[in-house]
């Protein structure tokens, strides 16, 4: 049964490299900013950057993580980044499985997960 209202977010950022994903996400599930770091390597990212359109090849990061943590899960992103303005972009959760969001309060909160 999906579970509502729920404090879950989902930040959206992208990165350089595959590497640089893992890397980062496994800093941010070790300090429990995140409970999951899904990593989406190869997408293809259109923008403009010092008034010149720019085509970069990336890799786009799911980050699972609970409103509280937002502000200091922005700030250590920001120290990790390769990006001098990196893509940091909170989607607010509707709804989840009561299962899902119960597993992501044990992990973010240090117990242990069943």
């Amino acid at each position: 049964m999906a579970e509502s209202p729920t404090t879950a977010r989902i930040v959206l950022t992208t990165v350089a490299s595959a590497g640089e994903a893992s890397r980062i996400g496994r800093i941010l599930v070790t300090e429990r900013l995140v409970a999951c770091a899904t990593v989406i390597p190869s997408v293809e990212s259109i923008y403009e950057w010092e008034g010149k359109t720019e085509l970069a090849t990336e890799t786009l990061m799911l980050l699972k993580t609970d409103a509280e943590r937002i502000p200091a899960l922005e700030a250590r992103l920001i120290t990790l980044h390769s990006y001098e303005t990196p893509e940091f972009l909170v989607l607010p959760v509707e709804a989840g499985s009561t299962g899902y969001l119960n597993w992501m309060q044990s992990v973010l909160s240090g117990r242990v997960a069943e």
